[in-house]
C-alpha cells in the first residue's frame, strides 16, 4: 500500500490523484496519512514519474465537489475523495449522488463544510482596536473564532466585500487570515501573534451588548434545542453573549418561561404609596413619591 501525504492542501492532493489515476492504482492501494502513519502495511513509497497510460475526463462539477468536500476535517479525509474520482472516472458517476454509498458520505460532507462558513459569517465577533494600537498594528478589527471545518480561506471574502477598506484579522487554532484594506493575507499556519492580538483584545462595547441582549431575551419564546441547533454551544466562549446563555436558559426553566418577566424588572423597588388622610380618617388621596 502506497502512503502519501498532501500536507492537507487540495491542489497538492489533486496532482496526487491524478498520477495515481493515470497509473491505475486502486483506491485500495493508497492512503494518505494524517499524521503519523499507525497502518504497518502502509508504506512511503513515491508516485509513480510522469503521467500514466489511462486517460479519462470527469466532469467539472465533481472537481466543485471534491474540492468543497476536501475542507471538511474527519477520518479518510482524502482517501474518500480518491475513491469518489475513481468510481467517476471509470464509469460510474452514481459515486456523486446522495443514494449512493460513496456519494452520500460525500454530499454529506459538503453540507457540513457549508453550514461552518455560514457559522463562520454569523458568529465571528470582531473587537475594534484602540486608534493607537490600531495605527500600529496597521488593523482595526481582529477576532478569534474556531471552525470545525478548514473553512477559513474560502469564505472569509464575505468579510472584505461587507467592511469596505477596514483592515481585519481573523484567527484560529490552526489557521489566520489578514486582510489590509486591499488584500487577503492567508496563512495555513497562523501566527502566534496574530493568535495573541485577536484573543486577547478588550471589546469596549461588550457590557453594552450583553445588556441589550438580556433585555431582548424572550424566555416565553425560548426553545432550547433550535438555539443550540443554530447556534452550537462551542461558539458561546467567543461571544460577548455566550457566558449570558445558560444563565438566561436557566432562569426560563425555573419559571420565567411562565410569565415573561424580567427579572430586572421583578426587583425593582418602584413607587411609595403615600396616603393622606382627613381628621375624621376618611381617605383623602394618593400621593405617589420616589423609593
Amino acid at each position: 500500500m502506497i502512503a502519501l501525504d498532501c500536507d492537507d492542501d487540495f491542489s497538492t492532493w489533486r496532482d496526487q490523484a491524478r498520477t495515481l489515476l493515470g497509473h491505475g492504482i486502486d483506491p485500495s492501494d493508497v492512503t494518505w496519512a494524517q499524521g503519523p502513519i499507525t497502518d504497518l502495511l502502509a508504506v512511503p513509497t513515491p508516485l509513480p514519474s510522469g503521467p500514466g497510460p489511462f486517460r479519462t475526463r470527469v466532469p467539472a462539477a465533481l472537481l466543485a465537489q471534491l474540492e468543497q468536500a476536501g475542507r471538511y476535517l474527519g477520518e479518510q479525509r482524502w482517501n474518500l475523495l480518491y475513491e469518489v474520482l475513481w468510481r467517476v472516472a471509470h464509469g460510474d458517476r452514481t459515486a456523486m449522488l446522495a443514494g449512493d454509498r460513496l456519494g452520500s458520505e460525500l454530499q454529506r460532507r459538503i453540507k457540513q463544510v457549508s453550514r461552518e462558513a455560514h457559522h463562520l459569517h454569523a458568529f465571528v465577533r470582531f473587537v475594534p482596536l484602540p486608534p493607537a494600537l490600531a495605527e500600529r498594528l496597521q488593523l482595526d478589527l481582529v477576532s478569534f473564532h474556531e471552525p470545525a471545518h478548514d473553512i477559513l480561506e474560502s469564505a472569509s471574502g464575505h468579510f472584505a466585500e461587507r467592511l469596505g477598506r477596514q483592515r481585519w484579522l481573523i484567527a484560529t487554532p490552526r489557521d489566520g487570515i489578514r486582510f489590509d484594506g486591499q488584500s487577503l493575507d492567508y496563512r495555513r499556519q497562523c501566527p502566534e501573534q496574530w493568535r495573541q492580538w485577536a484573543r486577547h483584545a478588550d471589546d469596549p462595547g461588550a457590557e453594552l451588548w450583553r445588556t441589550y441582549y438580556r433585555h431582548i431575551f424572550n424566555p416565553a419564546r425560548l426553545n432550547p434545542q433550535a438555539l443550540r441547533q443554530h447556534m452550537p454551544g462551542r461558539f458561546w466562549q467567543h461571544l460577548p453573549e455566550g457566558g449570558l446563555i445558560p444563565q438566561l436558559v436557566g432562569q426560563a426553566r425555573q419559571g420565567k418561561q411562565r410569565d415573561g418577566q424580567a427579572i430586572e424588572v421583578k426587583e425593582q423597588a418602584g413607587k411609595r404609596i403615600v396616603v393622606a388622610a382627613r381628621s375624621d380618617g376618611t381617605s383623602l388621596g394618593v400621593c405617589l413619591t420616589p423609593d
